[in-house]
């Protein structure tokens, strides 16, 4: 009885432990892929007071980093750091960069840091390379929306293997999120710091509920995507050769209603 009391308490001890997002990943060793960042942002889509000059509507470099379930780049209501806050009202990436190199160093969080160049209109592609270990196979990026006060798009801890394998292909549609910052309403928006500083959260066709707000289309029950990313793993014979910038088909994301 002893013995069987002290294995049900260790049993229920080890079941409410907390278990990392990558803790059951044991895939081989070295994965690779190709990641395709698809801006969906057109004025046909988002009519509302879409950014034509200074600047037009553009998407800045993609930033990202794959790691451990130990650091986080940035997180759904939760505030995000001077890094990001840098990188989202200015696209400013010293600071995001000593942080995620920082996290590295200290806990071995980080596995690698990729970036991709920026697009110089609402709609287009860049993409690069990224490669995950075992240890570090969930994937965070940014790309901040230009202009605006403090809006960006992204990935938080999206995990690229399952139990014994790596994923072959995952496309995501990405939607704004607000970085706590800055409370400006519109994409033209001064520079107005928000404090104190709110958490990250997402903009919806509702919320802010603003009529203001360059997002807000009350007749939508919930908004377009305004960009796609696919990551693709490059299978082990192509490594070592560059691989071929995947044009992949966008798939129509325009804002049916009519909004003047």
């Amino acid at each position: 009885k002893v013995i069987w009391t002290v294995f049900v308490t260790i049993l229920g001890y080890a079941s409410s432990l907390p278990v990392g997002e990558d803790a059951l990943c044991t895939a081989e060793e070295l994965a690779k892929y190709r990641i395709i960042f698809t801006g969906k942002w057109s004025q046909t889509a988002f009519p509302k007071q879409y950014p034509l000059y200074r600047p037009p509507a553009q998407w800045s470099s993609l930033l990202g980093v794959t790691h451990s379930s130990d650091y986080s780049m940035w997180k759904k209501n939760e505030y995000a750091s001077n890094g990001v806050r840098d990188f989202a009202e200015k696209g400013e990436a010293w600071a995001l960069m000593k942080e995620i190199e920082e996290a590295g160093e200290k806990i071995q969080s980080v596995h690698g840091i990729f970036s991709a160049p920026a697009i110089s209109s609402g709609t287009g592609q860049t993409s690069t390379e990224l490669e995950a270990h075992p240890r570090h196979p969930l994937v965070s990026f940014v790309v901040r929306i230009v202009p605006s006060p403090d809006w960006f798009v992204g990935i938080d801890s999206l995990n690229l293997c399952e139990g014994d394998h790596w994923m072959e292909e995952v496309s995501v549609d990405l939607f704004p999120y607000d970085a706590g910052t800055d409370s400006g309403f519109t994409f033209s928006s001064p520079n107005f710091a928000t404090i104190p500083q709110d958490t990250v959260t997402e903009i919806t066709c509702s919320s802010p509920s603003h009529p203001a707000n360059s997002f807000y289309y009350p007749k939508l029950k919930i908004l377009p995507p305004i960009a796609q990313v696919t990551m693709v793993k490059i299978k082990k014979t192509q490594l070592g050769l560059s691989a071929p910038f995947i044009n992949l088909p966008a798939k129509s994301n325009e804002i049916i209603d009519t909004v003047s």
